[in-house]
């Protein structure tokens, strides 16, 4: 039985959305007809050279040299896409550049909405591309920033991207220690950095992490300083710094782009390395290119001249991802700071106030307004508001309610999960198909996934590990420093050979659509049967006086198991006996005695990883007895603090 319909595309809105127009292209061009979202998908999947050629096509890409083949026959992750081709990722967004419209609308907790033009944009990237080329800073060479999601940030990105160097960011909430794990990896010749940020209100000088990063990285040449917080520019005076409003009066002519290969590095990204150094997934210009393109124009149906928000930043992909509108013709607009400052109102007024047209989070952040009791139409008019995306995290069905329930009913809901490792979505959103309660509506286009059995065979309407069988020009060219292919083979092709294993558990529905059940290596076996966080938290989520929760299953040597479930209290309420058996009831309730928890356990904290999940595995290591240095890298720990609670826990405790 199908759950709740919560929305349908009325005609127009399908007629409108440019992956209708891509259709009738197809027609008009190609001789194909496609008469369902499915039908498409289809195609897209079994003819992979034919579809990647006519997004291409669709899109106009400018090669300054043509390709000789789309792709080649070698197997994932070795394909060769559109060989023998050179293009520039950033020439394809200044050539939206228009006077009409601004290019990026900014706020931040200490800066009223403001408007960057489209020239300013301009002008600020070629006195940077231009002093860059002054430093020498030629194709291949990387530039690496320690910045917030702010204006200064982007004229970076697509400065490094304008003369082919390769980009990598992090966000100054990380520790120096974990952002020399990962700059130390790649060797920057250019360090971008601020002198600190505010969140909540609080001010957090970074100078000191700054020197220090810096003095970990003997391949920087230049320090550009950006006093971001205060008026000190007295930072400057670093050895091989120069302040940022200096570097923007370099002279410097016309903007240029520099024509580099196809599979040429664009910038790198970080997975969460929560038990190892994290590993520098590397993109190329033309992959992410063409990926990019594709999504945001079919799957999130962004117009020209329409405002696209994610909140993000610039530690996580979809900082890249909100870039990639700006090939749209979209503005993007950017917020730095708390999203829960000074109340968690803060995202909803600006998407009132700029007016947002696609407005991107997190699926914490959703179920956070719903326990805050959130109806965002309270503080303006969402009038132009046409979609809401949620990533990150599977939205539970109670996210999808709350949504249509108390944000707005006409408008399109786009669940969409994807990865680092390839700065896109496998599956996500349609303009074409109705939004069910709990699920994802479609396997994106060019992306051929499917759930599998433990013994590898494909299923429906069931559980299981999800693959990519085919390749996508924006699966990472390599890692940084693995020139073997080691570590990237062992990263995604050991349990498959020749099929992408992502390490989640999906469950592909009778309308094609998608469930995400949480990673696949945080997979609760319980008596056999396997369950997925994802259901414990979900169904913890719904008690009121419960703030925040991780869970784990140890096996024991006997042959059980031991599943303790910690939780975080909201401020005001204690873990008392009748909460405890609230949670009970609720699971048992919602799924099954299996899923009861064999202890409830308060605690302060739960641990999350930087990029914002929860750390079940090195949670799990450190109670079965692990070292915590063996269990996980704590430079990947948002709040390391949180790990001794689970230190003292072990030592008290023996599963061995």
């Amino acid at each position: 039985m199908a759950p709740p319909l919560l929305w349908q595309p009325f005609e127009q809105f399908k007629r409108n959305s440019n992956l209708a127009k891509y259709m009738q292209w197809l027609s008009d061009n190609l001789q194909l007809e496609f008469k369902t979202y499915d039908a498409l998908w289809k195609w897209s999947v079994e003819h992979p050279a034919v579809f990647w050629k006519s997004i291409s096509d669709y899109f106009k890409i400018i090669y300054h040299t043509p390709y000789s083949n789309v792709m080649n026959n070698d197997p994932m992750p070795h394909t060769k896409w559109f060989e023998g081709s050179s293009l520039n990722y950033a020439e394809h967004i200044f050539r939206n550049a228009t006077g009409e419209r601004a290019a990026i609308l900014f706020q931040s907790e200490r800066h009223p909405l403001t408007f960057v033009s489209w020239q300013e944009l301009k002008q600020k990237v070629a006195a940077l591309q231009s002093f860059f080329i002054q430093q020498g800073i030629q194709p291949g060479d990387r530039i690496a920033a320690y910045l917030p999601n702010i204006p200064e940030a982007t004229v970076s990105l697509l400065a490094a991207m304008s003369v082919g160097a390769v980009w990598s960011s992090c966000s100054p909430d990380f520790g120096s220690g974990s952002v020399m794990e990962r700059f130390q990896q790649i060797e920057p010749k250019i360090f971008i950095a601020v002198d600190g940020y505010s969140y909540n209100g609080k001010i957090f000088n970074r100078t000191q992490e700054v020197k220090a990063i810096k003095a970990a990285l003997p391949s920087v040449k230049q320090l550009i300083w950006i006093p971001y917080v205060g008026e000190d520019t007295q930072a400057h005076q670093l050895a091989g710094s120069v302040l940022w409003d200096e570097v923007m009066q370099t002279p410097h002519t016309k903007l240029q782009f520099t024509p580099v290969p196809f599979d040429h590095p664009v910038w790198i990204l970080y997975s969460s390395g929560t038990t190892g150094i994290p590993k520098a997934i590397t993109h190329s210009h033309g992959g992410v290119l063409l990926e990019h393109f594709k999504y945001l124009a079919f799957h999130n149906d962004v117009q020209p001249g329409e405002n696209f928000f994610w909140f993000t930043t610039t530690g996580w992909m979809m900082w890249n991802y909100l870039h990639a509108a700006l090939l749209t013709g979209a503005t993007i607009v950017q917020y730095d700071g708390s999203p829960g400052y000074p109340d968690i109102s803060v995202l909803w007024r600006l998407a009132v106030k700029a007016p947002v047209h696609h407005f991107g989070t997190s699926a914490p952040f959703i179920m956070a307004c719903k326990k805050a009791g959130i109806h965002p139409g309270e503080y303006g008019s969402l009038s132009a508001l046409r979609s809401v995306s949620s990533t990150g995290s599977p939205l539970p069905q109670e996210g999808f309610d709350y949504v249509y329930e108390s944000i707005k009913k006409d408008m399109w809901l786009c669940s969409m999960s994807g990865g680092t490792d390839v700065c896109t979505a496998f599956v996500g959103g349609c303009p074409l198909l109705p939004v069910y309660e709990g699920e994802i509506q479609c396997r994106a286009l060019g992306c051929e996934l499917y759930a599998l059995d433990e013994d590898g065979n494909k299923i429906w309407d069931e559980v299981g590990e999800m693959v990519i069988t085919k390749p996508m020009p924006s699966m990472p060219v390599y890692f940084w420093n693995d020139p073997n292919f080691e570590k990237y083979l062992s990263g995604y092709f050991e349990t498959y050979p020749g099929i992408w294993r992502h390490g989640d558990w999906v469950k592909i529905t009778p309308r094609n659509a998608v469930i995400i059940l949480g990673r696949s290596d945080a997979t609760l076996n319980r008596q056999g049967v396997r369950i997925g966080t994802a259901e414990i938290y979900r169904a913890v989520d719904t008690i009121p006086e419960i703030k925040d929760s991780l869970i784990v299953n140890i096996e024991l040597p006997g042959g059980g198991d031991y599943m303790p479930l910690f939780v975080v209290m909201k401020d005001q309420y204690k873990l008392t006996p009748e909460v405890r058996e609230q949670i009970k009831k609720t699971l048992r309730a919602t799924y099954s005695p299996r899923h009861v928890p064999d202890e409830i356990i308060a605690v302060d904290d739960i641990p999350y990883t930087i990029s914002g999940k929860k750390m079940e595995m090195p949670v799990k290591k450190i109670l079965m007895g692990k070292p915590v240095e063996k269990s996980v890298n704590t430079g990947s720990v948002k709040n390391p603090e949180s790990l001794e609670f689970f230190k003292k826990f072990a030592a008290k405790r023996s599963f061995q």
